[in-house]
């Protein structure tokens, strides 16, 4: 990408596996762990989700604690052995769906394992997102990261999914979440997908 325009992270994400390994998993990984930063708060301050999205829930699983049990059960080692993350999507017919994908891949992906669609909700199961306080209890993990689901992020993505629109996930939209600071328009963020990342932050 020597010379060329940088283009948006989600852009990346339709043709990552057919681009080959540093698009599927270092493009998705940067994608998939922005998208993560962003859809949790502190405990307490995440909201609920809204009236339209609850109904969606309420349409497609029943109630949300069936969605909660469907969701975690997705997640669970023996639904998704190894690595990998589990989402709700809006797929192609506007419905919601549970999915899951190994690795650094997700839903955005053409190829992709699972049901294809935009991702508004996505939960980290690699080890290292929750060995250290949790050690092998992945599904005491997931359990406990819905007290910092950020609904409110999570209905305004639905509404966007409902138009065709992805999260955009980009790097300096969650370093801004992250720091609890708002983006600045002097910041940018460049990611070159050969492992070269260079980030800049106006005071």
């Amino acid at each position: 990408m020597e010379g060329k325009t940088q283009p948006p992270l989600v852009e990346l994400q339709k043709s990552a596996i057919k681009d080959g390994a540093a698009f599927r998993n270092s493009g998705g990984g940067a994608y998939n762990h922005n998208f993560f930063w962003l859809e949790m708060a502190p405990t307490g301050k995440g909201g609920k989700p809204s009236e339209k999205l609850a109904k969606a829930i309420d349409d497609s699983f029943g109630s949300m604690d069936d969605f909660k049990t469907k969701f975690e059960a997705a997640g669970a080692p023996g639904a998704r052995f190894g690595s990998g993350w589990v989402w709700l999507v809006v797929d192609g017919d506007k419905k919601l769906a549970i999915t899951s994908t190994p690795n650094q891949d997700n839903p955005l992906m053409d190829g992709v394992e699972g049901t294809a669609g935009i991702p508004i909700l996505g939960c980290d199961v690699w080890e290292h997102a929750y060995y250290l306080k949790y050690q092998y209890r992945r599904p005491d993990y997931i359990k406990a990261w819905w007290d910092v689901v950020n609904w409110d992020q999570v209905s305004a993505w639905y509404e966007d999914a409902l138009g065709g629109k992805a999260p955009t996930a980009d790097s300096a939209t969650s370093a801004a979440a992250l720091s609890g600071t708002r983006t600045n328009p002097s910041s940018s963020f460049s990611l070159k997908l050969g492992f070269e990342a260079n980030a800049r932050y106006g005071s």
